[in-house]
């Protein structure tokens, strides 16, 4: 259970007390509640349940309750569609019945209704509201020393550029995955699991989509070995296959899937030859 409220996160509550609008939750200190409207109350929730219930501000900037989740929480980025524009900035559909807003001072360009973008979610200072970012330049780190190569980390797809594809890593970050690395089909917006490539000696990261050195090698024979499976033990692919083929049955560069395939070779459970491969007996 929360200490205290959490604006734009997921708080754990209590019911308090019910009225006419709906629930109030508090916190363990109790000092502050906030009302869960009865269009989120369900018959399952009774006094003195403990709930989970995102916090955020309604129209008049009071902190309401709901058990919907956004498409981002507070410090963390989305792929989010502008719904509507007026002078002074733009709104977001973020997933909640009130449109998350974008000052003119946090947009990188004018936004216009239908421009999709990732844009990051913060909280407004002056105001206590969230907002959304598409100017968040300042809100990304370069203190890289926690990271190291072959780390496990969460991305998502930002923006493709002529080299390749711009991330954000572990909503902290930015990065890059280079065109000629990419072995399956990305999209702008797309969140995935991924591995650190490089630490350059000007603070910046290289992004790769497999993990690094040996255990590149087990996760392209993994699965291969997978695919084998799913198509009956048999497939008509083998050392001479084009890069384009295989790229696009297995999502492997052409070195890493030769690679693999004499692990599975010499770990006996594939047998290559002209006609294809197939699962050893």
């Amino acid at each position: 259970m929360n200490k205290t409220l959490e604006i734009g996160k997921i708080n754990t509550l209590e019911i308090d007390r019910i009225t006419d609008p709906g629930l109030y939750l508090v916190c363990e200190e109790g000092e502050e509640d906030v009302l869960l409207p009865n269009a989120y109350v369900t018959d399952e929730m009774k006094l003195g349940d403990e709930i989970k219930v995102f916090i955020y501000t309604d129209s008049e900037d009071r902190l309401i309750a709901t058990t919907l989740k956004p498409k981002a929480m507070l410090d963390e980025f989305a792929y989010m569609e502008v719904v509507d524009v007026a002078s002074f900035g733009a709104f977001l559909d973020w997933g909640l019945p009130k449109d998350l807003f974008v000052p003119r001072s946090f947009q990188k360009i004018k936004l216009e209704v239908g421009m999709k973008f990732v844009f990051r979610v913060c909280l407004d200072e002056e105001t206590g509201r969230l907002i959304g970012a598409h100017k968040f330049k300042k809100f990304i780190r370069n203190d890289i020393e926690e990271l190291e190569v072959n780390q496990q980390v969460h991305i998502i797809i930002r923006e493709k550029t002529p080299l390749g594809f711009k991330v954000i890593v572990n909503n902290l970050y930015e990065a890059m995955i280079y065109h000629n690395e990419i072995f399956e089909d990305i999209w702008i917006g797309q969140k995935k699991i991924a591995y650190v490539k490089n630490i350059r000696s000007d603070r910046k990261l290289d992004i790769s989509l497999q993990p690094i050195g040996k255990s590149n090698a087990d996760t392209a024979s993994s699965r291969i070995e997978k695919i084998l499976k799913e198509n009956g033990g048999n497939l008509e692919f083998n050392y001479k296959s084009s890069p384009s083929a295989i790229k696009d049955r297995f999502g492997l560069s052409k070195k890493n899937y030769k690679r693999a395939l004499t692990s599975l070779i010499e770990d006996e459970i594939i047998i290559v030859n002209e006609s294809g491969m197939c699962l050893k007996d």
